[in-house]
């Protein structure tokens, strides 16, 4: 699972549906889960640990099993001769990996013996904390690496934002500015109340935020561009809008066609790419929710850090550009534009507005003001733009860039 997550073969979430584990109990499947997560989450420290008892890298199925054994004995309510045994079982399971048992006894028994202690910027690759520290300073980016160890809640928009108190005490959570959920609650989220009568969908506190900020009022025509899995198109179809969802992927525009019937929402929905989409059509608004490094996801999706590389940010800059021009022409004069990403990368954020703004005088920023749509008031900067970053909110939210532009 681990593994398929850094290699980007789908990520965690596709790992963890796939056949070799479909044959778990509940139990044991949540269990295998939380241990992924407390790898991805502690890696950097687990590997800097490991590193310091191996004289030379053993074979990677050795190193899996040793990073597994490492987050149970060191960062999980796991016994510790549990961590070990469980450890050594399935070494002993395996041929690759059988005649290192010795080697992996060893080690684990190490680490119990003399648990290391490490300072938080340890936990984020050493490159992207070195990024985090020139755009935010050092107090920021050790913030922001201490949050990658944090299990984050589970939040939730709602269809009907007249409903939060009421949905709130079932989930046994609280209401959010803005007028989403915080659940309290925690396991399989398709049993919860409201669920299957599509009073609420799963969305980040700050995910939620760029939607509203477009403030559409019925009727409207609104464009979402790189639509996919659909939590803001569904926010954009609650608040009345008539809505279009244009993403690439078709696999990923399931998930939203799936939860559109399960909300009772409507939207045409159209599985092609946003900067060659072939329609003649103009907009009220539009939101660009851009492909980018998503760096700023890492509570939820911890594996994110370690996918990403250096070159990454920059090909992504790219493609940025190109769909902050294909969303501008698509708007209707007067028209407003929300571009947001899920990254903490300047470049894929600042960068990308200050950049359009000088490429299309056509376009002005529309400032958001202090606390608008359950924005975090410290995320505003000066510029009227929003920088949402983790510690911005009592629980913590994921980072985004998100700002507001209007063309003439």
């Amino acid at each position: 699972m681990v593994e398929a997550a850094l290699e980007r073969r789908g990520g965690l979430d596709e790992a963890l549906g796939a056949a070799a584990l479909a044959g778990l109990d509940p139990r044991d499947r949540g269990f295998a889960r939380m241990t992924a997560m407390t790898v991805l989450r502690r890696l950097g420290q687990i590997d800097r640990a490991l590193g310091a008892r191996l004289q030379k890298p053993p074979p990677p199925p050795v190193v899996a099993l040793l990073r597994l054994g490492a987050a149970q004995a060191l960062y999980m309510d796991v016994p510790d001769f549990a961590a070990v045994s469980t450890t050594l079982a399935l070494a002993e399971a395996r041929g690759d990996t059988r005649p290192f048992k010795g080697l992996i006894n060893g080690v684990l028994r190490g680490l119990l013996r003399e648990p290391p202690v490490f300072d938080p910027e340890t936990l984020a690759p050493a490159w992207l904390f070195a990024r985090w520290r020139a755009a935010y300073g050092g107090e920021t980016a050790q913030a922001l690496a201490a949050a990658i160890a944090d299990e984050p809640a589970t939040d939730l928009t709602l269809r009907d934002p007249a409903e939060a108190e009421t949905v709130a005490a079932q989930v046994e959570g609280r209401v959010l500015a803005g007028g989403g959920v915080r659940a309290g609650l925690k396991g399989d989220l398709s049993g919860w109340p409201g669920f299957a009568e599509g009073r609420w969908w799963v969305q980040d506190a700050a995910a939620a935020v760029p939607a509203r900020l477009l403030a559409v009022r019925p009727g409207e025509t609104v464009l979402d561009l790189c639509a996919a899995p659909g939590g803001k198109t569904l926010q954009l179809a609650a608040a009345g809008g008539r809505v279009t969802a244009v993403d690439r992927s078709a696999p990923r525009l399931r998930r939203l066609a799936e939860n559109l019937a399960r909300t009772g929402l409507e939207a045409e929905v159209v599985a092609q790419p946003a900067e060659t989409w072939e329609d003649p059509r103009k907009f009220d608004a539009v939101l660009l929710d851009a492909p980018c490094s998503a760096t700023g996801t890492f509570r939820r999706q911890p594996d994110v850090l370690w996918a990403a590389r250096p070159a990454d940010i920059a090909k992504l800059a790219e493609v940025q550009a190109r769909l902050l021009d294909a969303a501008a022409d698509r708007l209707k004069p007067g028209g407003r534009l929300v571009y947001c990403v899920c990254s903490l990368e300047p470049e894929e954020g600042e960068a990308q507005i200050e950049a359009v703004l000088r490429r299309r005088p056509d376009l002005r920023r529309d400032p958001v003001a202090p606390g608008e749509a359950g924005a975090p008031a410290a995320s505003r900067t000066p510029d009227g733009d929003l920088r949402i970053l983790p510690r911005h909110a009592e629980g913590g939210i994921d980072g985004f860039f998100v700002s507001r532009l209007q063309i003439s």
